[in-house]
């Protein structure tokens, strides 16, 4: 039998009347703004400080945060001027457009900013960094979660993009653990802090003082040839062998290393802002993949190369052992041993190991045609103790505190990392009283350390009298941290040392640097990239 349905009480009806009406009332305009007004309400729940005692910074705008104060060619200037207050009104380039943040207050050597939702904390000065990644170390060993290492290949899915990631980028639940102790045991066995290793940067000296002979004292550029010198370093321990300087596939190496480092420049806001919705935007980082893959053809043949070759009882190089490791740990789903992290361990340590040293190389070379009086103490120095025919070794450091205090002013005033590689919160922490919450990233600012103007008596001017004492001995300064600090410091820092003090003193043992006749001082302008790079530049290096 049919039931009628009961009819709707009145004040329902006339409720629903009166939605129908408002809502045939609305225009596309005022849906807009509806939408915009619970976009907004979204963004305020999303970006509401996550507790009373978080660190003070900059007011964010409306989803996308700080991002547009962040100044791209100098991204330490922008930490700088946040830290004092002293944000001006500079013209800041991160996508192409201006924005001006005004900034009324001192935030102090500890800020937050924002990008999108992603909250990023910035530590300056030596002491808050001394604290942050000395005795609470353990706290910051962690790295954010990089979605632009899907673009480059590392992985295959997005899912599971946390997995094979060389050692740079490595968080602790992926490898980073094992793979760091590789690298620093493998490291030593091939040479690291030995006599074996010594003896070929030696040797490797050498061959760069003969490839400047053959300048014979004309105006050149010193890039291409640093590079290939401190390169085939790396080449020794990674491949078991040097190159020629003109080796085709070394060339390969080089160029696609140098290609991939321009490109990560332009795309440094997302590599910092790295878990935000930025790092998903169009832009440079999709023409990075194009350099990265000719690297990974190089280094795959050689790998291949190797496995043919190699002999289990006989390791050569760090392919060798990590083939080896390889063997050892099959049947092991969680090992971090892979062919495909090979190659990525691989192209981190020769992008980390070549860059690096040779931009501190180029600094030291554009500080002497500079600063000749220098140039000039540290070859009497050189002539005293080591001659002119001897080849400097790591024993003649402590013999020449001159030149061993000029090559550390060189890297204190050179700066060529300004900011650590993003840290991320492994737990709840606290930081001059403030509290960092668990998964927060953190940038440390080296620059404030290098520059520290309670730490350096002329934190401003290249003074190598920052590491003597009143008697002219070499001194250890506690503020300098050119290799950062903690767990994650340099793990190839022994080996930039040595090839530094090496390189450095046998070039000004054997050459004299000198401005090009006819030619205009060079400048001391800062490239920002990966690393700080002096703007290119000419010298003549006459033969001794």
């Amino acid at each position: 039998m049919f039931t009628p349905m009961p009819e709707k009480p009145a004040s329902v009806s006339w409720l629903w009347t009166q939605v129908l009406t408002c809502w045939k009332n609305l225009t596309a305009m005022s849906i807009c703004l509806i939408i915009f007004a619970l976009a907004l309400l979204l963004d305020y729940m999303k970006r509401r400080k996550k507790c009373d005692r978080c660190p003070p910074g900059p007011a964010p705008l409306p989803f996308i945060g700080n991002i547009l104060w962040f100044n791209r060619k100098n991204p330490s200037e922008s930490f700088r001027q946040v830290s004092s207050g002293s944000i001006s009104s500079e013209i800041n380039t991160l996508f192409t457009f201006s924005y001006i943040l005004q900034v009324e207050k001192i935030f102090g050597p500890i800020f937050l900013v924002q990008a999108g939702w992603q909250n990023f904390v910035i530590i300056n000065g030596f002491k808050l960094t001394k604290e942050a990644l000395g005795s609470k170390a353990e706290d910051f060993i962690e790295r954010p979660a990089l979605p632009l290492i899907f673009l480059l290949g590392r992985t295959k899915k997005y899912e599971v993009f946390l997995y094979y990631l060389g050692i740079i980028l490595a968080t602790s639940h992926n490898g980073w653990r094992e793979q760091k102790r590789f690298c620093v045991s493998t490291l030593k066995t091939f040479g690291m802090g030995k006599k074996t290793l010594e003896k070929k940067v030696c040797e490797e000296a050498w061959y760069l003082c003969s490839e400047l002979k053959s300048k014979e004292g004309s105006p050149f550029d010193p890039k291409i040839s640093i590079f290939n010198a401190t390169g085939n370093i790396i080449s020794t321990l990674a491949f078991g062998d040097r190159f020629e300087y003109h080796d085709e596939t070394f060339l390969k190496l080089i160029h696609s290393t140098e290609e991939i480092l321009k490109d990560l420049t332009r795309m440094v806001p997302e590599i910092v802002f790295a878990r935000s919705w930025f790092s998903y935007l169009p832009g440079p980082h999709q023409k990075i993949k194009k350099h990265y893959d000719n690297f990974t053809a190089v280094l795959k043949i050689m790998v291949d190369e190797h496995k043919k070759t190699r002999d289990p009882t006989f390791p050569r190089d760090l392919i060798d052992a990590f083939l080896e490791e390889i063997e050892k740990a099959k049947g092991n789903p969680e090992t971090s041993f892979g062919e495909e992290n090979l190659i990525h361990l691989m192209i981190d340590l020769f992008a980390a190991g070549t860059d690096t040293t040779s931009v501190t190389l180029l600094w030291g070379l554009l500080k002497m045609i500079l600063y000749p009086e220098v140039q000039k103490r540290v070859q009497e120095e050189i002539d005293m103790v080591i001659g002119r025919i001897k080849s400097p070794t790591m024993e003649d450091q402590s013999k020449l505190p001159y030149t061993n205090a000029v090559i550390h002013e060189i890297q204190r005033y050179a700066d060529i990392a300004p900011t650590t590689i993003p840290y991320m919160t492994y737990r709840d922490t606290e930081v001059a009283n403030f509290v960092i919450p668990k998964a927060t990233v953190v940038i440390c600012h080296l620059s404030s350390v290098l520059k520290d103007e309670t730490m350096w008596e002329k934190p401003h001017d290249f003074y190598p009298e920052h590491f003597l004492d009143a008697n002219g001995k070499f001194i250890k300064r506690e503020a300098f941290l050119p290799f950062s600090a903690g767990r994650r410091a340099c793990t190839g820092e022994q080996l930039a040392k040595t090839e530094l003090f090496i390189f450095f003193t046998t070039l000004l043992q054997h050459f004299t640097f000198c401005i090009p006749e006819n030619c205009p001082k060079p400048t001391e302008e800062r490239i920002y990239a990966v690393t700080v790079t002096p703007a290119p530049f000419q010298l003549c290096a006459i033969p001794r």
